[in-house]
């Protein structure tokens, strides 16, 4: 087999576990979106709080140690005990449920029945609220999070392609560990938006805050389940992402290679958010490969965002999105 077609099939692997580190953060964007009809600003966030969170709690850190060190003059810094990652990510899942039961009780609820800019607003404000507080509680400072993912190169995939091909694949086993988590998401999500009691209730509430109310859908109930949700995958892909390049304020920027990823995929299709991501991640490393020596390289900064430019104009809906039409 050529070289060059082995080194495109390599690329083509990691782009699609690329692809679902993307998918992971999109998942969230979805179920909001299903749930409310708007775009949740805040999703990116909600990953970067979740993952210092976990570390926090994983480190025994003392939540604004920085604050009461500098108000009391005192050198607070760590309990003294280690969390166990498996206990740690448990009470972080909790931390999450708390934190979408405030975000319902002190914004959401205030806001329903509201046109969607201003709930898209609201979810601006949150994102810089929660930036904020995730600094002022766990400092600012790269941090390293380690939950036991095993990393670096699988040497079962390396040995099998060598022996097959003569050429030994590099493929990350945490993309591998995120890939089977995003199946497992994918799968449980589906199942439960489309057969579950609150599944479809989820969609009445996104299609008419009003009308729900009207049937007896506890709307206040289904937002706090939502962001639940969307907090637990948020802890997901924050602890993915966290382990792969360390748990920093730019964690948040994730949310921005989520954007493309939901215009090919659809923002209300759960299983949209794993194609399109799979296709950003692929097409860009692929790009990269083919066209980036001839262009100076750096294409995987901007591909996604000129793929998802193209399908605004021939397919706004997405691949898997509903297709809305509006008398006037």
């Amino acid at each position: 087999m050529p070289d060059q077609l082995l080194y495109a099939i390599e690329v083509t692997l990691n782009g699609l576990m690329a692809g679902v580190l993307y998918a992971l953060v999109a998942l969230g964007f979805v179920l909001i979106f299903k749930a409310s009809g708007i775009f949740n600003y805040a999703q990116g966030v909600l990953a970067l709080f979740a993952a210092l969170t976990l570390v926090g709690i994983q480190d025994g850190q003392i939540p604004f140690s920085h604050l009461i060190n500098a108000t009391f003059g005192t050198q607070l810094h760590n309990f003294g005990w280690h969390v166990p990652a498996v206990l740690a990510i448990l009470l972080t899942a909790v931390v999450m449920v708390g934190l979408a039961v405030l975000v319902e009780r002190f914004v959401l609820k205030h806001l329903v029945n509201q046109e969607p800019i201003i709930l898209f607003m609201a979810t601006i404000g949150l994102a810089y609220f929660l930036e904020g507080l995730g600094d002022v509680m766990w400092g600012a400072d790269i941090k390293k999070l380690d939950v036991g993912i095993p990393q670096g190169m699988s040497a079962a995939i390396d040995d099998f392609t060598f022996n097959a091909f003569g050429y030994g694949f590099f493929i990350d086993q945490l993309d591998i560990v995120a890939t089977v988590v995003a199946v497992i998401l994918v799968v449980s999500l589906t199942l439960f938006s489309q057969y579950s009691k609150q599944g479809r209730a989820l969609r009445a509430v996104a299609d008419d805050h009003q009308a729900a109310l009207s049937v007896g859908i506890s709307l206040r109930f289904i937002w706090v389940l939502t962001w639940s949700i969307a907090g637990f995958v948020a802890l997901v892909a924050g602890i993915m992402w966290g382990s792969k390049s360390g748990v920093q304020f730019s964690l948040s920027l994730i949310a921005l290679k989520a954007l493309p990823v939901l215009m090919l995929g659809g923002f209300t299709s759960i299983p949209g958010a794993i194609v399109g991501g799979l296709i950003i991640g692929v097409g860009e490393k692929l790009f990269e490969f083919f066209a980036g020596p001839l262009i100076g390289g750096a294409t995987e900064n901007w591909f996604a965002y000129v793929l998802a430019l193209v399908f605004l104009v021939f397919r706004p809906q997405g691949l898997f999105g509903e297709k809305i039409i509006e008398r006037v």
